[in-house]
């Protein structure tokens, strides 16, 4: 639990800190000619590349922290003297992914709350637009899952229900999609 709560924690501040990382003097102008307030159309592009970028340095930190596929491995093995030794192997690997894993996090969080400390320090009329940003980035990201959950689907069910059978190109391009 406690390491799901740090993954948590590190996930919000990442989002926040790459949304401070965009902005630049062209923002920072028109956010001061603009009297503190910045149209978020303009920002889109920002929001979407920040995302991104937290998207992938989460799934790294996830794949460090996250134990559920391998305990399934172990789960799935076929006599309890093979887990077993399943499990060993297991165990090796988690005692050297969580000691990296919560050094990424305190090295992290320190940089993050360096940079954060002194952006909104100095900026101080940008932290209401800095959080809506890191808001935007984060609400996009647990948006976009439903998306890429549903577009196999979409293309799925016309080709299973073809009458000739004969678009077997969608339902192997369905299978990639469901493996991204």
């Amino acid at each position: 639990m406690s390491v799901k709560i740090s993954l948590l924690l590190i996930s919000f501040s990442l989002y926040l800190s790459l949304s401070g990382f965009f902005y630049n003097d062209n923002i920072m102008h028109n956010i001061y000619v603009h009297n503190g307030s910045l149209n978020i159309l303009f920002r889109i592009p920002q929001i979407f590349l920040s995302t991104i970028i937290t998207v992938i340095i989460n799934a790294v930190l996830k794949q460090l922290a996250l134990t559920e596929q391998s305990i399934i491995l172990v789960k799935q093995e076929l006599t309890i003297k093979m887990a077993i030794e399943k499990w060993k192997e297991i165990n090796k690997c988690f005692k050297i992914k969580f000691p990296i894993f919560f050094i990424l996090n305190i090295i992290f969080i320190s940089f993050f709350w360096s940079f954060l400390s002194c952006f909104c320090a100095i900026y101080t009329n940008t932290q209401y637009l800095l959080l809506r940003d890191a808001l935007s980035s984060f609400l996009l990201s647990m948006i976009y899952p439903f998306g890429l959950s549903l577009l196999p689907g979409i293309f799925r069910i016309p080709s299973l229900n073809a009458k000739n059978k004969n678009k077997e190109c969608l339902y192997k391009f369905s299978n990639l999609l469901s493996i991204i």
